[in-house]
């Protein structure tokens, strides 16, 4: 049985930073693909940033220069915020895809940007 346990979210004023991180455990098998959604209210859930096995990196234009992904050997990914916005408050989501082709979601983390 596989588990993403996120951690790292909560109250931050804007300007501010958090870390975000995400660990996967269980049956996994190899991770090809790790990325981060979020979903703020009344909006659809939208990529953050994701990170190929390889190490490759794609980051949305809203968060280009202020958010870094990364991942270690031990099935954990990671998502460095800085200069965080009020705009950047949503619930946040770890993803990964596995090479059975399955795709597992983490339970979310709150974060909230206050003025």
């Amino acid at each position: 049985q596989v588990q993403l346990v996120e951690s790292g979210g909560g109250l931050v004023q804007a300007g501010g930073s958090l870390r975000l991180s995400c660990a996967a455990s269980g049956s996994i098998g190899r991770i090809n693909f790790m990325a981060w959604y979020r979903q703020a209210p009344g909006k659809q859930r939208e990529l953050v940033a994701s990170i190929t096995s390889g190490g490759v990196t794609i980051y949305a234009d809203s968060v280009k220069g202020r958010f870094t992904i990364s991942r270690d050997n031990k099935n954990t990914v990671y998502l460095q915020m800085n200069s965080l916005k009020l705009e950047d408050t949503a619930v946040y989501y770890c993803k990964i895809n596995v090479n059975s082709g399955d795709i597992y979601w983490g339970q979310g983390t709150q974060v909230t940007v206050s003025s």
